[in-house]
């Protein structure tokens, strides 16, 4: 079983609901299954199509990741660029919440409760985030540069209409083998022009990492990037 069964459904939906409204009334709907190389389906995956021409969503709300039980929550967040996030501390004892991501470098040092100030994440990209004080505490903010994307359901599956003008449609989890920073590109022209439904996609993963070693793991995936 993936790591990410605590997403609540929440978090899925209202993303799902978000990708149906932007979409064009007029759009082909595409569905996808998403597995890894072993064939089990990749829950929480993040699909996002790269359109010509699309305006960038304005009037966004701040986004919520609270901190519950020592862990993100939700563990993977997904926003609009230029979108401010919210980091409250539900949990009694404090946190340091930091992220070294070339998205979005930033901390929020020792506290409780509410933070300062929200934060505003300028950069489209995948932030990997943690607390200074509690190394197993790992999350993710997928910052869009599209306002088309969608994020696959439990079985691995999503359902997303394809507008005119997609220059390219990428897959991001964060277990892919390339490392959590990293977008896998797909053959947009295949999957539309594809009678497949769903289509498959297939992302090789690896295994999640020991949950004490966030430092040491973030460090390594950007050594090994070219």
């Amino acid at each position: 079983m993936h790591p990410f069964k605590k997403l609540s459904n929440r978090f899925a939906s209202t993303f799902l609901a978000i990708a149906w409204l932007l979409n064009s009334i007029n759009a082909e709907a595409i569905e996808l299954a998403v597995q890894d190389q072993h064939g089990d389906p990749l829950p929480y995956t993040v699909i996002e199509l790269h359109v010509e021409g699309a305006e960038p969503a304005s009037n966004l709300s701040v986004a919520i990741m609270d901190q519950v039980d020592k862990s993100f929550s939700p563990e993977i967040l997904v926003i609009q660029q230029g979108q401010y996030v919210n980091f409250p501390n539900s949990d009694n004892i404090r946190h340091h919440v930091y992220s070294f991501s070339q998205a979005k470098t930033f901390e929020l040092k020792l506290y409780s409760g509410q933070p300062k100030q929200p934060v505003k994440f300028n950069n489209d990209g995948i932030a990997v985030l943690g607390c200074n004080i509690h190394d197993s505490m790992v999350g993710y903010v997928y910052i869009a540069s599209s306002p088309y994307y969608v994020v696959t359901d439990t079985q691995g599956r999503a359902k997303i209409n394809l507008p005119k003008g997609v220059k390219s449609i990428t897959a991001w989890h964060a277990l892919h083998r390339t490392g959590p920073e990293s977008r896998m590109t797909l053959n947009h022209k295949s999957i539309a022009s594809s009678d497949d439904k769903p289509f498959p996609i297939t992302l090789v993963t690896t295994k999640p990492a020991p949950r004490n070693t966030f430092q040491s793991k973030f460090k390594n995936d950007t050594k090994n990037k070219p």
